[in-house]
């Protein structure tokens, strides 16, 4: 990789993010910060991130192929590496058919979306690739430095490794919940999980891994929502996170539910004591 993205990393939406959390968790040792639901072209939001940090990673997950066209991607990608020289990293991804309307074939658009940043000179060791199955596993590995799979589980990690060899990139990200009544913590995970299960990218997926129907309805079983959502302790919450490592991924890519801007710090600095 050209680019470091140590361990672990976080991962939260453009609203969550803000110069202190970003100056905060690069402080207490994260290797990467990731921006999450499809930035926007100009990638105004990551290039916030890296002026509000000194020398932490921070890359896309992911800039949506539906949405954004790809020149106009690759000249911002050219701006930040210019602004912040070897700190980005592109990650790219097609979508949802559920959300996005002109939805179509989705392994040819991503090959021609890639084709499309190869002109605009973005170069393969400083793209990723939204990718959950294993065909789209082995383009990430191909034409990209490697795979950002979302919503999984260490058993995908470790599937995920298998299909993408050992050289490419595998940053696997996990959502957590720092709370140690498992009424509580399933709640709040299943209030975010809630529309995640009902896109066909993630359900076929889950269903790969063995997780059935019944799995799937009215919020997730205990034993879904558990593997998909860590709780409890800071080290036992380490423990899950570390069975990625440990099934093949370069990077862990943790996203703490429940709380807010600045107050998601305590919790990531009680895993930071743990982790880094």
């Amino acid at each position: 990789m050209a680019v470091d993205l140590g361990r672990f990393g976080v991962w939260h939406q453009a609203e969550k993010w803000g110069p202190e959390l970003a100056s905060g968790l690069e402080q207490l040792g994260y290797g990467a910060l990731w921006l999450g639901a499809s930035p926007d072209a100009d990638l105004r939001d990551a290039e916030v991130l890296l002026a509000s940090t000194q020398t932490v990673t921070v890359g896309t997950s992911i800039v949506n192929m539906w949405r954004d066209d790809a020149a106009a991607v690759g000249a911002s990608y050219h701006r930040l590496e210019e602004e912040h020289p070897g700190r980005f990293l592109l990650g790219v991804g097609i979508g949802h058919r559920e959300r996005d309307g002109e939805y179509k074939s989705p392994y040819a658009t991503i090959v021609d979306y890639l084709d499309e940043l190869d002109e605009a000179k973005v170069p393969v060791d400083r793209r990723a690739l939204a990718a959950l199955g294993p065909r789209v596993l082995k383009l990430s590995a191909e034409r990209t430095a490697g795979a950002l799979p979302y919503l999984t589980t260490p058993e995908h990690t470790r599937q995920a490794r298998a299909t993408l060899g050992r050289n490419a990139l595998l940053a696997a990200e996990q959502k957590v919940v720092l709370e140690t009544d498992p009424d509580i913590a399933r709640s709040v995970a299943r209030d975010y999980l809630a529309g995640y299960l009902q896109l066909s990218n993630y359900t076929s997926n889950l269903k790969r891994l063995g997780y059935t129907d019944q799995d799937l309805a009215d919020g997730g079983s205990d034993d879904l929502v558990d593997a998909l959502v860590l709780h409890g302790t800071a080290v036992e919450i380490a423990d899950g996170l570390k069975a990625h490592l440990e099934a093949g991924a370069d990077q862990v890519v943790v996203q703490q539910l429940g709380k807010e801007g600045p107050d998601l710090l305590p919790g990531y600095e009680a895993l930071a004591t743990v982790l880094l």
